[in-house]
């Protein structure tokens, strides 16, 4: 059974940077290496939401929110996500959440993804 594990998250200044990262286990590495993985973000009283996703051939697609602030990236060896945040915003403060998906095909449905974490908390203040 595929698990994964956000850590990173935390509290910072608009403007400031922080980087999240995604630990997968119970994955082969051949499997991982297959696996669309994703951001996803639920501020309260809000819907979750798309940030970024990968392919396994590093193909992405980001929500239009954090173009040109968020890079999403992986590391396949390592079984690692993550995702680089810059300039961020007050508006930008969720739950932010790993995703997995049996498939190389990128997707921004959270609906379409199979395992999830528990979530790192990032709040930004002005």
């Amino acid at each position: 059974q595929a698990q994964v594990m956000e850590s990173g998250g935390g509290l910072v200044q608009e403007g400031g940077s922080l980087r999240l990262s995604c630990a997968a286990s119970g994955i082969s590495a051949f499997g991982y290496s297959l696996y669309c993985m994703g951001w996803f973000r639920q501020a309260p009283g809000k819907e979750r939401e798309a940030v970024a996703v990968i392919a396994s051939d590093g193909t992405t697609d980001n929500a239009d929110s954090v173009k040109g602030r968020f890079t999403i990236s992986r590391d396949n060896a390592k079984h690692t996500l993550y995702l680089q945040m810059n300039s961020l915003k007050p508006e930008d403060t969720a739950m932010y959440y790993c995703a997995a998906r049996t498939s190389r095909v990128v997707t921004l449905a959270a609906s379409d993804y199979t395992y999830w974490g528990q979530g790192t908390q990032v709040t930004v203040y002005s």
